[in-house]
């Protein structure tokens, strides 16, 4: 009898951790995927031809928890001239002579309660490649982040994978080795990120 009652509470246990493990999962709050955007915009003719910074447009990253997008006046400042003949910048130019804002479909994000400032990470030097991976080779911006089924599965027989992009793990332990490797303070308290 008393060995039916172990193996009985085995089972729920099991059922229990693998519906948090399912569960968490499947919320993926930061997955971000390539996505089919209004615009084709290549950042890989734009960063790596006309060598334009990141920040020229994204330029609320130094100043803001969102890095922002470029206003379409801003695109149509160099596109009244440049590539004006060709059908990716007639969109644009549609979007400007409606004096409409491009409606871009997000790729990165994290979720929602968790707070992330732009701003310290770029006056703490560190390359938007960091985190959004090698966009400057980029034709079309995509990423795949967040949590896994795989990687959960791992931590819950008690092994220690490297976290995906953009997860908790994963920023934690960048922010341990700027700290051990640069002397920097990267904070490491709850608090930082989840008020």
């Amino acid at each position: 009898m008393r060995k039916a009652g172990v193996g009985a509470a085995a089972v729920v246990l099991l059922a229990v951790l693998m519906f948090f493990a399912v569960s968490s999962w499947s919320r993926q709050p930061a997955a971000a995927k390539a996505s089919v955007q209004p615009i084709e915009f290549p950042h890989n003719i734009h960063v790596q031809t006309y060598k334009i910074d990141c920040q020229y447009c994204h330029s609320d990253a130094r100043r803001s928890e969102y890095a922002g997008l470029p206003s379409v006046e801003r695109c149509m400042g160099c596109h009244k001239v440049t590539a004006a003949d060709k059908p990716e910048i007639k969109k644009l130019a549609e979007f400007a002579a409606k004096r409409e804002p491009i409606p871009w479909v997000r790729v990165f994000k994290v979720p929602e309660f968790t707070y992330f400032p732009h701003k310290p990470h770029v006056r703490a030097e560190v390359q938007c490649q960091t985190c959004h991976g090698p966009v400057e080779t980029m034709t079309t911006v995509g990423a795949t982040t967040g949590p896994s089924l795989v990687n959960d599965m791992l931590n819950l027989v008690g092994l220690r994978p490297a976290p995906p992009p953009l997860t908790m793990g994963w920023c934690i332990d960048c922010h341990r080795q700027q700290n051990a490797t640069k002397g920097t303070h990267a904070p490491l308290d709850c608090v930082t990120c989840h008020h």
